[in-house]
């Protein structure tokens, strides 16, 4: 019987010891970052600096564009404004409303209007010489209309003033 119990015990202690050892832990899965509220992420996102694109070098036409734009807080139609400041760089600005930030640099047009691009985010700003846009590429939608600095007031009060004719005017005659 002694010898039974012994036999026993060594067939089976291994066997117990192997199913009282802890089971392989895997690493813990990352937790999602909790969500901001819409007032903590806009604040996040005004200090949190926007960085050079050093491989985007301008042309001097483009230079050229860039000294044209206009600088400063816009007031927009529906009670929006934009403002716009010279970034770092030359040439380069820094587009800022109450939702968005782009990081813009003058394009050519072939219009002859003033226009920004930010690639990465695909925005726009056209500006003319009576008003400005800010537009969404990606979303397919204007994100400020209507935004006039000084100046674009002045050319804006001329226009009504003093219109244009129109092309589909007849010609006066000479």
């Amino acid at each position: 019987m002694k010898v039974l119990a012994a036999a026993f015990l060594a067939v089976c202690l291994p066997a117990m010891t192997w199913a009282q050892s802890p089971a392989p832990t895997r690493p813990a899965a990352p937790r999602p970052a909790p969500a901001l509220a819409p007032a903590a992420q806009k604040a996040v996102e005004e200090r949190k600096p926007i960085e050079d694109e050093p491989m985007h070098e301008l042309s001097p036409a483009e230079l050229e564009v860039a000294r044209a734009v206009h600088v400063g807080t816009m007031r927009c139609e529906l009670g929006a404004s934009v403002t716009v400041t010279p970034g770092r760089r030359e040439g380069f600005f820094i587009i800022a409303t109450k939702n968005h930030r782009f990081r813009m640099h003058p394009a050519e047009s072939r219009t002859g209007a003033i226009r920004l691009e930010d690639p990465k985010r695909g925005a726009m700003w056209l500006q003319l010489g009576n008003k400005s846009m800010l537009m969404s590429q990606k979303l397919g939608q204007r994100l400020a209309d209507e935004c006039q600095s000084p100046q674009q007031v002045e050319v804006a009060e001329a226009l009504k003033n003093n219109p244009s004719p129109s092309i589909l005017d007849t010609p006066a005659p000479r």
